[in-house]
């Protein structure tokens, strides 16, 4: 199989190494971005002839035609305004379409693809990467081990190894995108209703064996269509997102300040947005490089044979010191891989434009994982 990988930024670098090394079905991988630069050095940290790297701007739409012709799937690891005008691309090529996803609406604009992308013969499935993405997948998983499904809790975070103050926190994927997830809204499930509720609310502790003491708070796209798929189906389904104790009052003192403001205003007679100059600060003085963690946990409450069972999932990742892929990298871009690769293969047996928990086979996703050394620990 042939796999374009647009965007060579670190989940770029990601998902072309796990196609290149993890993969034996791909015979050549292209990894294209706007700067030839970033592709090429993607291209030879990844260290084989499997591999090419182009130039391609992923808002020139009939260049972005051009290129996807002759692939059997394409992952877009570029911003998330891209994926709906990527996914008519990938209509009009015949290409297999999967992406990080990044933004509710977008997805939805996707989603009302479908028709065109069933008449086209291809799948096109948002939102592949750790969060939504993998652990969608995984909710279905733990769901399909019940008779009747009352509760799914959701957790997940990205931690640096080496924490440092204030925040406790480094980059591992844009600002922009974190900012997003502190300051939209939560979809969540509650008594059966799908509602809202606002971001970097209902604090809680949790912990994992070997960690300090961690934190878990309401932010927004983790679950992505996942209250759609499950709504009369459980009670309560929520997703917060873990960080080291501290990290949300911290975090959400500088929102309540206004810092995260996207209402321009005059500093020394220059009209300036405080997010912007926000996201330019976090970007200067947040580590970025460091070693890192990616902690996965899911519970799911329901019957099964008549009684009452509690499941647990959890998954510890953290950087591998072999290769130099972060954690974040392979919880992110190996799943976008996998799904890439099962489309490909014809593994995903309906057609059209569909969310991945419904679309992917999660016993057999949940196996590639584990070849990629991506453990679950379920109790």
């Amino acid at each position: 199989m042939k796999i374009l990988v647009l965007g060579a930024g670190r989940m770029g670098h990601g998902a072309a190494y796990d196609l290149v090394h993890n993969s034996p079905d791909v015979e050549t991988v292209t990894v294209v971005d706007f700067d030839l630069g970033k592709a090429e050095q993607v291209a030879a940290s990844v260290g084989t002839s499997r591999i090419e790297a182009r130039q391609l701007d992923a808002a020139n739409y009939e260049a972005v035609v051009s290129f996807m012709r002759g692939h059997d799937s394409v992952i877009s690891c570029v911003n998330y305004w891209y994926n709906e005008s990527l996914s008519r691309a990938a209509i009009e090529t015949g290409a297999n379409f999967c992406d990080l996803g990044g933004n509710n609406y977008v997805v939805d604009e996707q989603l009302a693809l479908d028709a065109e992308a069933k008449a086209a013969g291809i799948n096109i499935i948002p939102d592949c990467g750790l969060a939504p993405g993998m652990v969608s997948i995984l909710a279905m998983h733990g769901a399909n081990r019940f008779d009747t499904l009352d509760e799914i809790h959701i957790r997940v975070g990205g931690l640096p190894q080496n924490p440092q103050p204030p925040l406790d926190y480094q980059l591992v994927f844009s600002v922009e995108g974190l900012i997003n997830e502190y300051i939209e809204t939560a979809r969540v499930i509650r008594n059966g209703e799908i509602l809202e509720v606002n971001s970097m609310t209902e604090l809680e502790s949790l912990s994992f064996e070997n960690f300090p003491l961690l934190e878990a708070f309401q932010t927004s796209g983790g679950t992505s269509t996942l209250p759609d798929t499950f709504l009369g189906k459980v009670r309560e389904l929520d997703y917060k997102t873990i960080r080291y104790a501290g990290h949300c009052e911290k975090f959400k003192t500088m929102i309540d300040l206004g810092l995260c403001s996207s209402d321009e205003i005059v500093a020394d007679y220059i009209k300036v947005k405080p997010r912007k100059v926000f996201g330019e600060l976090l970007q200067k003085h947040l580590p970025a490089d460091g070693p890192d963690y990616v902690l996965v946990r899911l519970e799911f409450v329901g019957k099964r044979n008549g009684e009452t069972k509690l499941f647990r999932y959890d998954i510890v990742d953290k950087q591998d010191e072999q290769t130099g892929l972060s954690a974040m990298m392979r919880t992110t871009a190996f799943p976008a891989s996998i799904i890439a690769q099962m489309m490909a293969r014809g593994d995903v047996l309906e057609r059209g434009a569909t969310p991945q928990e419904k679309a992917i086979d999660p016993a057999k996703f949940v196996m590639e994982l584990e070849k990629r050394n991506i453990r679950i620990s379920i109790s």
